[in-house]
């Protein structure tokens, strides 16, 4: 499994002949949006962070044949910019022999009690026996037998004891962060020097706005 950061949460996933794009939002590089050959784009919330409405039909236009799968709030919210199929908790998209994706959660995390919740749902990507974890804006589902973890690294919805805390609960051999332009350069070691030094993942990737791994 190879995976790309475009910058903050999106994720270009790639295994065999299959590519997987999510997340691609507004803090995203551009060159997100320029991808091709896609089989999946997948939306786990509707924040703009995380889709980018200025830019998606740029993307939906070079990639006429992938699923399009989100959220279900965020299915209607997207309503006019493509064919988007709900992805639930728990339901299992098949993107062929070598590859699954499955819906992870339910809600948001809570930024503020005074704020109403919207719906997240993650993902988790299997292929190739390995199986990575997308989770969108979201620390309250732990999936079993994660490999490779995408973990959300700063959010005005998230401290860096609850960072720590969720990692050493999904206890993934490989961590790496994603959901980090909210970070200044002075201030990424804080945050991701105690994620990487006490999580308790085998592996730390500190993978940049444009980095790749192979895992």
């Amino acid at each position: 499994m190879d995976i790309t950061r475009f910058g903050h949460a999106a994720l270009l996933v790639e295994s065999g002949p299959h590519r997987v794009l999510i997340d691609p939002g507004t803090f995203s590089r551009d060159e997100a949006f320029d991808l091709t050959d896609l089989d999946a784009i997948v939306v786990t919330h509707q924040h703009p962070d995380h889709v980018d409405p200025a830019r998606i039909e740029r993307l939906l236009g070079a990639n006429p044949s992938a699923r399009l799968l989100a959220e279900p709030q965020t299915v209607a919210a997207l309503d006019g910019l493509g064919v988007w199929q709900a992805m639930a908790a728990d339901v299992t998209v098949e993107l062929g022999p070598s590859m699954t994706l499955t819906g992870v959660g339910f809600q948001h995390a809570v930024i503020h009690p005074d704020m109403p919740r919207i719906g997240n749902v993650g993902v988790l990507v299997e292929a190739a026996g390995t199986r990575l974890l997308h989770p969108g804006d979201s620390y309250a589902t732990v999936p079993r037998d994660i490999d490779v973890l995408a973990v959300p690294l700063s959010a005005p919805w998230a401290k860096v004891s609850e960072t720590v805390d969720f990692v050493r609960a999904v206890a993934p051999r490989t961590v790496f962060p994603i959901h980090d332009c909210t970070v200044s350069e002075l201030a990424y070691p804080i945050y991701w020097g105690r994620v990487a030094e006490m999580g308790g993942a085998e592996q730390a990737l500190l993978l940049g706005q444009d980095g790749t791994a192979s895992v």
